[in-house]
């Protein structure tokens, strides 16, 4: 199926069926990554806990608003998915109005927890501005009741990144990256209907992609994700955007050994746009592969 002609409620959305509402305490959810899907980042994790909370908050509000910019205050990595699995997600509502939804959640795979989300708050926007209420409403009770078909999601493009360098930014040492949005991709026509945004989780990834490489050759070992803090996104990204992705050195977390966090950040037009806080584990020395 060429990429352009995957709609709305395919082409970026993670939740195949809600099998449980208890009103406005939890929900779960299960999604089933195809098997044909040749890149699923592990911030696409995140982003199915937070459609399944996004789905109540909505159905709570009569689809007036929907919760878009989202704060996340703590994520953590246990593994990472791979084609094929079926991710058992759950999210614990904490609160939900017509400003915002507070709320904590996690993804299992054949019970195992693989991403837990902690301090997440979704702000709540007029809903009519990234897509039609009505089509909403009638997902929704396709999401609740018969499910979706499975396998509708067929991936997304790994990030175009360009000319890697070392760079000074106050003084500090890091590095920048130059990530260009593509004006034409088959996430935007879920992402929004109404309104085109980058999605912040594949902002995150390609952050993560230029953070992780980059604490490997600092701290000379591989390293892998453990632990994403202090997530932040100021503003929408439209297509055709120009992101200068930034990551600064890596430093040693006092009482973790053998983990490192990296500061990292994308700037739009000189703005800073988001930020965050990353945190790399050891896996094995890179000697050892040589």
């Amino acid at each position: 199926m060429p990429e352009q002609s995957i709609g709305r409620f395919a082409a970026f959305s993670f939740v195949d069926r809600i099998t449980e509402i208890d009103g406005l305490r939890r929900v779960t959810g299960v999604f089933t990554i195809s098997p044909e899907v040749s890149y699923f980042p592990v911030s696409l994790v995140a982003e199915a806990i937070g459609q399944l909370a996004a789905w109540v908050a909505m159905s709570h509000v009569d689809f007036k608003f929907r919760p878009v910019a989202a704060l996340a205050g703590d994520t953590r990595i246990f593994k990472v998915p791979q084609p094929g699995d079926t991710l058992e997600l759950e999210v614990d509502i904490e609160s939900c109005d017509e400003q915002a939804i507070v709320y904590r959640g996690r993804a299992r795979i054949n019970q195992e927890i693989v991403l837990e989300l902690l301090d997440t708050l979704g702000s709540m926007l007029d809903i009519n501005e990234f897509d039609d209420p009505e089509r909403l409403r009638h997902d929704f009770a396709c999401l609740t009741s018969t499910g979706r078909d499975s396998g509708s999601f067929l991936g997304v493009p790994r990030p175009t990144l360009h000319a890697l360098q070392v760079a000074q930014d106050g003084g500090v040492n890091g590095c920048e990256v130059e990530l260009s949005v593509p004006t034409q991709a088959a996430f935007f026509n879920d992402h929004f209907p109404s309104r085109p945004v980058f999605p912040a989780t594949l902002l995150l990834d390609a952050l993560l992609q230029v953070a992780q490489p980059f604490t490997e050759k600092t701290v000379g070992c591989q390293v892998a994700a453990s632990r994403i803090t202090n997530v932040k996104v100021r503003a929408f990204t439209a297509p055709g955007t120009t992101l200068i992705l930034f990551a600064q050195s890596p430093e040693a977390v006092a009482d973790e050994p053998n983990t490192w966090c990296v500061k990292v950040g994308a700037r739009s037009a000189g703005k800073t746009i988001a930020g965050a806080h990353l945190y790399f584990s050891t896996t094995h020395s890179l000697e050892s592969n040589l």
